[in-house]
This record gives C-alpha cells, structure tokens and sequence, in this order.
C-alpha cells in the first residue's frame, strides 16, 4: 500500500471540555497548514485523530474515554491510521490509559505542546506565538490569560491536571488581541482557571485591571467579557474599569459553588457568607446593570438538608442572572477525596434539580422585566427563520439568546451589531424586532 506523504496527512481534532480546551486546540490547528486540518468529516476520513480531552469530573472523564474508544474502532476499521491524545485525562492518568489502550500513537499531557507540534509535523516558531485557527463563529474567540491554578479548592483537579499559575506576558496578550480583531473578532471572552490572579506571577503584583484597559484600547475590540473570576480576595479596582469603558461588558462569571459557611470551609474556598454577600453588594453597587452568572455544587460530602435549604434561600435573595449547577464528582488525589462521599447520587439530582428549578423562576422573571425594552445585540448565526444573537449580559452557549425573524430584516448578517426591542420571552430566550 502506498504512504501518504506528510503534507497530504489530514488531521481531524476532537475537542472535549471547556473553552480552555478549545483554546488549546485552536493553538495547534493554527500551526497546520491549512488544507491539512478536518473540521468536516463529511467527505473524508482523517489520516490522523488528536483528542482533547477533558478529566475534570466523572461525566467529562466517560465522555473522553467514549471518544478515545470511537476512534480506536475507526481505527481497526481502516477509517483512520493515527490516534493522538492529549489534554486533562491524558495528563492525569496516562500510565493507565497507556496500558489499557495500545492501540493510541501517542500520549500527551497539557504541558506538550511542541512535542505534540512535533509528532504533527508542525514547527514550533516563536514567533508564531498566539496564531491559531478560530473554530467558534469568526466575530468572537475565546482569550486565555492565563494557565493553571494556585488555589486549594478540595473539590477541584484542576491544578493536577494543568499545574500553577502561570500568567501570560501583557505584551503577547495586547497583540494577539490586535491580531484577533484585524481578522474580525469583535468580542474576547477572556478565560482563566482564576482571572483575578492575572499577573501576581510575572508582576508581583495582580495586574487583571491594567490587562482590561490595555485590552480595552485595542481598536476593533467592540465586546470584553470576563470569565471565571475567584471570590476571595477579588480586585475591587477592575469594577469601575467594567463600568467605564463602554467595551468591556457589564457581565462577571464568578463561580461561588455554595453559601453555607460549613460548606464553604469543607470545600476550602478562603471565603464565608458574609464576605460573598458584602462582595456581591459591592459588585452591583459599583456596576448597577452587571449580570453576574455563578456555578454551584450540589451534594460535596457533608452537605445537609439545612445546607441546601440554605443555597435556595439565598439563590432567592440574590437572584443572580445566570447560574450552573453540577453534581459533586468524588474525584482522586484531591483533598475532597479524604472526605466520605456520603450524599446519595440520587439526593444530589434532586438537589440540582431543586436549584435550576428556583433559577428557572428567577431567569423568568428578570426576563420579563426586559419586554418592551431596546437592547444591543450581536448577531452570531442565522437557523430556522431567525437570526439568533446575544446581549452584552450572555455569553456564547450558556447564556440566554435572542431570537429576531429573519422576514423582519433587511441587509443583516451574523457577526453584526443592531439594536432590537424585546416583544416576548422565556425563562432561558428572548424575543424582539428590529428597532
């Protein structure tokens, strides 16, 4: 049988978990050439197969494993010759997986980029640094500050799986950002394990604020979004920045994971009530339009009913714009394993369902509140008669979306801005006209 020569080796990468995943791929697709990369497989199986993957908790972990089996199968029936994996599973558990999948080429942590590079056939050049191939719709990218995690969360793998903190030079970050939108990206979702430690590394000194205003002053730039910002210790000083500066949206991802003091502790999140709460005050007082979307656990060890009651009554009191919830996941080698995994699964669904079901009500309700009102929206993709678009309150594929006909248009096109008038909703959706 006749090899194919490198440069027609096609290569089809697979992308499991979160943003900071995606990013990661991105990186690497931008360093093939081009005509290499398969993002379609419609017409052509791939000579090649990278697997992101994701080892966070139990659900990402199946999934992964699922993916890697797929793709084995693919293999031993002809429809693909080489399977690379890489990312969080593969780094947490590789002497495992090794043994128990001989048929994948290669192994690789998430600290192997240019070994990864190397097996692809692909330079690492430094000044390449930052190129990559955008795979979300073109007008937006995910934009990672930072690597890893310095925080001690008992719950949390993370910092096994990408290690310390570790802040990227403000430099490369202001001209990738440059590069971003010389090719069209208007918004940045900025990402992190924990934004707010951004720089204390390289600067000694947290820098997240003059990061934002360097960012901000990128011309092109229209949408700045902020993801993934720690509670303890938070740094008041970005919160007039975010009020100021007309592209940076009125919108923070701060995951609070619970409010009960006894889960708190357990959990080792360096917080309590009272300092979320005042936190929380002085967030709204400062940024009075801001949407704050937060992510919870249902069910950590030792979570009692009065512990639950607690996190509904406060969701309540709070009503937050935007909230995720996932079941506790009894993950190895973290401080939270030590712990007996004492709440039945079937207690924590329950849970969880009891949370999104309060957050449904909210969502509704501050929905609501918006018919009848004019708000900015981008354009990210036309499907089934309408186009649908975001606020500068929702990110891309957790958050609300707005849906305009398309019938009711003229001369729009996805990645635009235009102002719409709310006419009706859902708990999770809106609905407008042109204004």
């Amino acid at each position: 049988m006749k090899t194919k020569s490198t440069k027609d080796e096609k290569v089809h990468v697979v992308t499991l978990g979160c943003s900071k995943n995606l990013y990661d791929s991105e990186l690497i697709m931008g360093r093939l050439q081009t005509g290499r990369i398969l993002q379609d497989l419609t017409h052509e199986d791939p000579h090649t197969v990278l697997i992101n993957t994701c080892g966070f908790i139990g659900d990402a972990k199946e999934e992964s494993i699922d993916t890697i089996l797929h793709w084995i199968d693919a293999k031993e029936q002809g429809r693909t010759q080489k399977i690379i994996v890489m990312g969080c599973l593969s780094e947490r558990y590789m002497s495992d997986l090794k043994a128990e999948m001989p048929e994948v080429d290669g192994w690789y942590g998430t600290h192997d980029f240019t070994r990864i590079l190397k097996t692809l056939k692909a330079d690492y050049r430094k000044e390449l640094v930052g190129e990559r191939l955008i795979t979300t719709p073109s007008h937006y990218a995910y934009f990672k500050i930072s690597e890893g995690c310095d925080r001690t969360c008992s719950f949390c793998a993370i910092p096994l799986m990408r290690g310390g903190h570790t802040s990227f030079p403000m430099e490369d970050l202001v001209n990738q950002a440059s590069n971003l939108a010389r090719k069209g990206v208007k918004e940045l979702l900025l990402i992190a394990q924990d934004l707010t430690f951004y720089g204390i590394d390289i600067y000694g000194k947290r820098m997240l604020n003059e990061l934002l205003l360097r960012l901000a002053d990128v011309e092109g730039i229209e949408w700045i979004r902020l993801h993934y910002a720690y509670p303890s210790a938070f740094p008041e000083e970005i919160l007039p920045t975010i009020r100021d500066r007309t592209n940076i949206c009125n919108y923070l991802d701060m995951p609070l994971q619970h409010i009960s003091d006894y889960m708190l502790k357990r959990m080792r999140r360096m917080s309590n009530a009272g300092a979320t709460n005042r936190l929380l005050e002085k967030i709204r007082n400062t940024v009075p339009d801001i949407a704050i979307r937060t992510t919870l656990i249902s069910g950590f060890p030792g979570e009692r009913n009065v512990d639950h009651e607690m996190l509904l009554g406060w969701l309540e009191e709070q009503r937050f714009d935007r909230v995720g919830v996932f079941t506790y996941s009894h993950e190895e080698d973290t401080t939270a394993h030590l712990l007996k995994d004492d709440v039945p699964e079937e207690v924590k669904k329950r849970r969880m369902e009891e949370v999104m079901a309060a957050q449904q009500d909210i969502s509704l309700a501050h929905n609501l509140a918006k018919v009848g009102s004019v708000q900015k929206v981008l354009i990210d993709r036309a499907e089934s008669g309408y186009w649908v678009g975001r606020t500068e309150h929702d990110s891309p594929e957790v958050d609300n979306e707005v849906f305009i006909p398309v019938d009711a248009t003229r001369g729009w096109k996805s990645g635009s801005f235009y102002k719409v008038k709310v006419d009706s909703v859902e708990p999770y959706d809106l609905f407008a006209l042109p204004h």
